[in-house]
């Protein structure tokens, strides 16, 4: 009978335990569900995406009035939350009470459901028919390139192909990608959501380097670095919050959180 009640007992803590674990990581969605819903539904970060393309358009019409390149102008662009729209994967997830995870992340891509994020697609079909070629180089996993072309084409940008679409292969830093774009093309922008999408500089979260350098580089954005909004995910969160670390539980991030909030 005393050992039927121990088996019980610990029976009865694995579910509870289960239980806080998975309450835990709804309570994590829900810290997140205000960042999906503005961003899908405030006029207000619509108004951000076009006067970020508003500025970007300026830009690209500075050319115009600039000594001629001896290579030809490449703008560079990150893909999610720059070029395409993945809220509806965010709000899944936090419907479901679930993380990121790599399968329905590759779930999401095959659909090829992403809509453009405003004002994207008229920015880029201009850059384009200035004689600009677009470069889209992103984080998305190599095995995602396919559908990904296939998303921005059903979309009508620019330059959806295999030679411009350049996805994580071996290393998420995007310098060498960059890089190889700078080999052939002078580059008049670089468009995203992540400052890591602009230089190598800001590979480097470590406490205030972020901002530090944001302050060194001010003069470049909105001149060249063109910054959008996504208070959802990004190294914000990851290297600055959560210091780099991946594998905090549900109830770690959940202290994280809190002991970083700045009150008076």
């Amino acid at each position: 009978m005393l050992k039927f009640k121990s088996i019980f007992f610990v029976l009865t803590m694995l579910f509870v335990i289960s239980c806080e674990e998975e309450t835990t990581i709804q309570q994590n969605q829900a810290y997140n569900t205000n960042a999906i819903l503005w961003q899908q539904h405030a006029a207000e970060y619509r108004a951000l995406a076009h006067q970020a393309f508003n500025i970007a358009k300026v830009q690209i019409d500075n050319l115009a009035g600039l000594q001629a390149s001896i290579k030809p102008w490449a703008v560079i662009a990150d893909i999610d939350e720059t070029v395409l729209d993945n809220t509806p994967y965010n709000a899944k997830m936090a419907l479901l009470g679930k993380e990121f995870d790599k399968a329905s992340w590759f779930d999401w891509g095959l659909q090829k459901k992403a809509k453009a994020v405003p004002g994207a697609l008229t920015f880029f079909n201009y850059a384009a028919e200035k004689g600009i070629k677009i470069f889209y180089i992103s984080n998305r996993y190599e095995g995602q390139k396919q559908e990904t072309i296939e998303n921005l084409k059903k979309l009508g940008f620019p330059n959806a192909d295999a030679e411009h679409v350049l996805l994580k292969a071996s290393t998420s830093g995007k310098e060498p990608r960059r890089m190889e774009v700078k080999s052939t093309h002078q580059i008049a922008l670089l468009l995203g959501d992540n400052l890591s999408d602009f230089s190598e500089v800001f590979d480097d979260r470590a406490e205030g380097m972020a901002h530090e350098n944001v302050e060194k580089m001010r003069l470049l954005f909105g001149s060249k670095f063109i910054v959008f909004p996504n208070a959802i995910y990004g190294h914000w969160e990851t290297k600055e919050i959560f210091d780099g670390n991946y594998d905090w539980t549900p109830v770690q991030k959940d202290s994280i959180r809190r002991a970083k909030l700045i009150a008076y």
